[in-house]
């Protein structure tokens, strides 16, 4: 009986022991260098916005902050190693929206605090319809009179069945009563050709890649689809404007490990406020099309939850087909 309560006692000292450590640990964190998972190539908005958080991220740690682009399974690849990393706060990955159309789809797995750790939404951004400049497309409601007196005949880009674009696409054709067509494209550069062309109609793009076609000459903004006029190109009108209700912003967030421990969750999202609030950061994101939307993690949980809710309703509601 002694021998088995002295190890009883050492037991309990141990497990005690155990439990103080995590706690320090976190205290002291980082106290390794930390990594962010792109799911889509280099150059591309996601890359840009991710090596430029990683800077300021690695000054405020103290720790050196790396970069790699996983362009497998449309960003899925790099999500899903998060999603089964170690829960230490050292392996994150910058989610796109489309992590949100993926899910509804059932392309992606979205089990809410047991996908991910959510940090913090980063950035937002519009899509925007345009044409190319000598287009006979005059406007949005010019666009959806055509496309009414020409049903099936009008064709607008998507990156492919299923994604986001094709989401919206449809969304608009449901509440416009139209049936403009969509046209996959898997790079934006045969997709720019053949719009510049004549071969497709209309692009659907995102502000991040389409604002800075649209500021060279080359295309025409037909409207963005914010809630209300852009910020960054107040100029053009929403689809709102045609079509009340019918608006999206686009995103991008960044997620940790599940069962992240709360400390660090609350660590990171400090820090990235802190980093989306500094001047460079606001300038460097304005210029590629992007507004700072940082969230609480809960924000950012429910409002991916919500997306898919409402992408499933919309695919459910309208039989979109989306293999």
């Amino acid at each position: 009986m002694h021998l088995n309560r002295r190890r009883a006692l050492a037991l309990s000292g141990a497990f005690a022991a155990g439990s103080v450590l995590p706690a320090f640990a976190q205290q002291n964190w980082p106290q390794r260098a930390l990594r962010i998972l792109i799911g889509t190539s280099p150059g591309g908005s996601p890359d840009i916005v991710g090596r430029l958080l990683a800077d300021k991220l690695a000054e405020r740690l103290g720790q050196s902050v790396t970069v790699e682009n996983n362009t497998g399974g449309g960003g899925g690849i790099a999500a899903s190693i998060v999603s089964h990393a170690p829960p230490d706060g050292t392996t994150m990955t910058l989610l796109t929206a489309g992590y949100a159309s993926g899910a509804a789809i059932g392309k992606f797995p979205f089990e809410g605090d047991d996908t991910f750790g959510f940090l913090s939404m980063v950035c937002a951004y519009p899509f925007v319809y345009q044409v190319p400049k000598d287009s006979p497309i005059k406007s949005f409601g010019d666009l959806l009179a055509r496309a009414k007196a020409n049903p099936g005949k009008i064709t607008y880009v998507i990156t492919s069945l299923g994604s986001i674009y094709h989401l919206i696409g449809s969304w608009v054709n449901a509440k416009a009563g139209v049936e403009l067509v969509p046209v996959p494209y898997r790079g934006s550069a045969a997709a720019v050709t053949d719009v510049l062309s004549g071969r497709v109609d209309v692009m659907l793009d995102t502000a991040t890649s389409g604002f800075p076609r649209i500021a060279n000459g080359q295309f025409r903004a037909l409207a963005v689809t914010s809630p209300t006029r852009f910020s960054l190109m107040p100029e053009a009108p929403t689809v709102a404007e045609t079509l009340p209700g019918v608006h999206y912003m686009s995103w991008l967030g960044m997620a940790a490990a599940p069962r992240t421990p709360r400390p660090i969750v609350d660590r990171l999202n400090a820090e990235l406020r802190a980093a989306l609030a500094l001047q460079d950061v606001e300038a460097k994101l304005k210029e590629g099309g992007n507004i700072a939307t940082p969230t609480t993690p809960e924000e950012m949980r429910d409002q991916i939850a919500g997306e898919i809710a409402n992408w499933k309703q919309l695919i459910e509601a309208n039989n979109i087909k989306v293999q």
